[in-house]
């Protein structure tokens, strides 16, 4: 077998069964979709979805010194994160640029799981692989030792609810804690990245099968769907997140998109990018970078990232990503943009698709916000 074969995640028979089509992403085999992208989108929003994510890229760092470990390599206060609580971050390099963006999940005292991009987990076992020379911690790929599955849509506490005996009802936004769930052990985490309320359940490849049968049975009655990774990608983009790649790469620091926030300067101690990020942030105070804003189209044709947008004939700003919305009916998209013109209701701002300048309005992201 070449080398250059994508990965095959432990459900990889169980899609084909599915008639799911599948593509390669970031060196994996991995489902688009199982039938229609807009009722899967419809489902997640509605009922429930299922998705297999175990292309995301696990890595634990353990030791008396893990927490001193990240908190020099990324920008994050991850010291200060509890135990089975979680935090979003991001890992920088030396001048600023983001790597990636991860999420932090401190299992025990001196145990934390990073999860990256599938797209950048190579990245970040190696620069956190280096950044830990001279801590007392160690960095471990892992990998192959997780399959990812993930329940997500207002249905999705219910159906995990009938699975397991964990205090679901007690677990935060940003929490996990170890638990069965249909017999099989997890960490069961209370993140997503759809816009609704969900969990993701981190298992034993041996074990992701069952797991994903056990959801898919339990979820029946309630209208759960196996879900593919183009409705994950608009689920995302209506809820205003951002994507690697998309609205976060190396040329841009968490200030330049407007996430300075994660940025924690006040935490003890170096970390890498610092004297960058403080240039960073006063330079967006004084000048103030593009602004990553919402697009709705008034029209029909459907923006795509790498699209200029233009106001008054000029170049204002780049669309980063771009699709049709299920959830509002028109194409949506997000675009960094002149400071100028990125205040929501901005008149006469249009995106270049093809030569011709479709007019769009200018909103605030997100594009959906769930009920609590």
């Amino acid at each position: 077998m070449s080398s250059n074969a994508p990965r095959l995640t432990a459900l990889d028979a169980l899609h084909r069964s599915l008639g799911a089509t599948m593509t390669d992403f970031a060196g994996w085999d991995m489902p688009l979709r199982y039938g229609s992208e807009r009722d899967e989108h419809l489902a997640v929003r509605t009922r429930a979805g299922l998705f297999d994510l175990s292309h995301m890229g696990e890595i634990t760092v353990t030791g008396p010194q893990a927490a001193g470990l990240l908190n020099h390599a990324l920008v994050g206060n991850i010291a200060s994160v509890g135990v089975g609580r979680a935090r979003y971050t991001m890992i920088c390099r030396e001048d600023g640029g983001i790597l990636d963006d991860l999420i932090v999940y401190r299992l025990a005292e001196n145990e934390y799981m990073v999860v990256a991009n599938a797209s950048n987990a190579q990245v970040v076992l190696d620069a956190l692989s280096e950044r830990a020379a001279g801590f007392d911690a160690l960095v471990r790929d892992d990998r192959d030792a997780y399959a990812l599955i993930a329940v997500q849509g207002p249905e999705s506490p219910g159906i995990l609810k009938s699975l397991t005996d964990a205090d679901l009802d007690g677990l935060k936004y940003y929490a996990g804690l170890p638990g069965t769930v249909a017999g099989v052990p997890a960490l069961i985490a209370r993140t997503g990245y759809t816009g609704e309320d969900g969990f993701e359940l981190f298992v034993a490849p041996s074990d992701a099968e069952k797991l994903w049968q056990a959801l898919t049975d339990a979820g029946a009655p309630v209208g759960l769907v196996p879900c593919g990774l183009s409705c994950r990608d608009t689920l995302r983009l209506e809820a205003g997140m951002p994507l690697y790649g998309h609205e976060l790469t190396t040329s841009l620091t968490p200030f330049d998109a407007g996430l300075g926030r994660v940025v924690k300067f006040e935490k003890e101690g170096d970390f890498v990018g610092r004297a960058a990020l403080q240039e960073a942030a006063s330079r967006a105070e004084e000048n103030p970078p593009r602004v990553l804003v919402g697009l709705v189209a008034e029209g029909r044709r459907v923006p795509r990232a790498g699209y200029p947008v233009v106001a008054d004939g000029k170049v204002i700003g780049e669309v980063t990503s771009g699709a049709p919305s299920p959830t509002l009916g028109k194409p949506i998209a997000m675009a960094y943009v002149d400071a100028a013109h990125a205040a929501p209701g901005t008149a006469g701002v249009g995106v270049d698709i093809r030569g011709s300048h479709e007019p769009y309005e200018v909103v605030a992201l997100p594009f959906y916000k769930r009920q609590k």
